[in-house]
C-alpha cells in the first residue's frame, strides 16, 4: 500500500523531520502539507495548503478526502499556560481537525506526536500530560487505526531549518545521552521512520513509546 499522507506542522522541527522522510520515502506517493506558514519545501508529490486557523476548516474540508494517512505534528508547549489555554490549543484544536478528517478519510492512520510521559488516566499532577492523555484517548475512539507518538529527547536531522535554537547548544552530547538513557533518546529521523511504518504496516499497540520507535525505524 502507498501512502497518501497529510503532514500538519511542517514549519515546525518535528514536522519538518516527518515531511523530509516522507520525500524521500518511494512508498509516499503524495503529501498534502497543512500549516499556519509556508514550511519552505518544494517536491513534485508536495501540495501546501495554508491553514490560517485550524479552528475553521470549512473552507478545505473537501481538500482532506481520499487520504489514508496523517502525521499530526502540530503542538505547542505548555510553559506560561494555564490548563484551559493549553487545553484549547493542544485538545480542542486537535480533535477539530481529527473530525474533520475522520468524516473525509475514515479510514486514515492518524499518527499524533505526544510526548514521553503522557497520562493515559487523564488524572495526573501533571497538567500537560493529562491533556495529552486525554486528546491520545479520544483520538482512539474517531480512527481504528490511531497511533500516539511519546518520543522524548529527540537528535534533529542535518541540514532542515526549523530545529529549535537550543539544539545547537545540546546536539553535541547526544551520543552519550543515548547510551545513558536509551528508553528516553531517538533522533528525529527514526521518529519520522517510525510513523510512516506504522501508517503503512500498523503496530501492535496504540501508544508508541521511544523503544517502540527505533525498533519501527529500524524495519
Amino acid at each position: 500500500m502507498k501512502l497518501r499522507a497529510i503532514v500538519t506542522g511542517a514549519s515546525g522541527m518535528v514536522g519538518e523531520g516527518v515531511l523530509h522522510e516522507c520525500l524521500r520515502d518511494p512508498e509516499v506517493e503524495a503529501v498534502l502539507v497543512l500549516g499556519r506558514r509556508p514550511c519552505g519545501h518544494s517536491d513534485p508529490k508536495l501540495t501546501e495548503i495554508l491553514v490560517p486557523d485550524f479552528f475553521d476548516l470549512a473552507k478545505i474540508e473537501e481538500r482532506l478526502a481520499g487520504w489514508n494517512a496523517c502525521f499530526f505534528c502540530l503542538g505547542v508547549s505548555s510553559v506560561g499556560r494555564n490548563e484551559a489555554d493549553y487545553s484549547r490549543l493542544t485538545y480542542d484544536l486537535t480533535m477539530n481537525f481529527a473530525r474533520t478528517l475522520a468524516r473525509r478519510s475514515p479510514g486514515a492512520a492518524f499518527c499524533y506526536v505526544s510526548g514521553q510521559g503522557t497520562d493515559s488516566t487523564e488524572k495526573g499532577r501533571v497538567m500537560w500530560a493529562r491533556v495529552k492523555g486525554r486528546t491520545e484517548n479520544e483520538l482512539r475512539g474517531l480512527f481504528a487505526r490511531s497511533y500516539a507518538f511519546r518520543p522524548g529527547y529527540m537528535q534533529p536531522a542535518p541540514g532542515l531549518a526549523h530545529a529549535l535554537p537550543y539544539y545547537a547548544y545540546i546536539s553535541w552530547a547526544y551520543p552519550v545521552l543515548r547510551r545513558l538513557f536509551a528508553n528516553s533518546v531517538t533522533t528525529l529521523r527514526e521518529l519520522a521512520l517510525a510513523m510512516i511504518r506504522a501508517a503503512k504496516d500498523g503496530f501492535d499497540e496504540p501508544v508508541v513509546e521511544v523503544a517502540d520507535i527505533v525498533r519501527l525505524a529500524a524495519r
